[in-house]
């Protein structure tokens, strides 16, 4: 197994809950794929959740070395869930693209989150 990089990010769960307020809809359907947005807005402080995703989509950004642009839109990162409950990455679009150039066959994450904060870790590996 080769390593190509790490990330980490520590998001405001108060920013993510300011831009639902302002933005709603528009942006979630910005940052956050379908699936996500049913996911976190079923539990009863969504923005704990969209918090926890949004630092995994910038930690696998970083893990890349490319950041959230070109390479890597935010909807080309989706949190999802194995079976058992852990979290895990599906990569879509240009962000799929730029690990199959690369020889990234695997991103694991951890996530963690408080009432304040959420944070993410993210390996990329071939």
């Amino acid at each position: 197994m080769n390593l190509h990089g790490i990330g980490i990010d520590v998001v405001e769960v108060e920013r993510i809950a300011a831009s639902l307020g302002k933005l709603g809809d528009a942006f979630l359907k910005r940052v956050f794929t379908p699936a996500e947005r049913d996911y976190c807005m079923a539990h009863t402080d969504p923005a704990i959740h969209l918090a926890a995703r949004f630092a995994a989509k910038e930690a696998v950004a970083k893990a890349f070395g490319t950041g959230i642009g070109k390479h890597a839109a935010l909807t080309d990162i989706e949190v999802c869930h194995t079976a058992s409950g852990a979290p895990e990455i599906a990569l879509h679009g240009a962000a799929a693209a730029y690990a199959a150039e690369h020889g990234i066959s695997r991103v694991l994450v951890s996530l963690t989150h408080t009432a304040r904060y959420a944070a993410a870790n993210a390996v990329a590996v071939g």
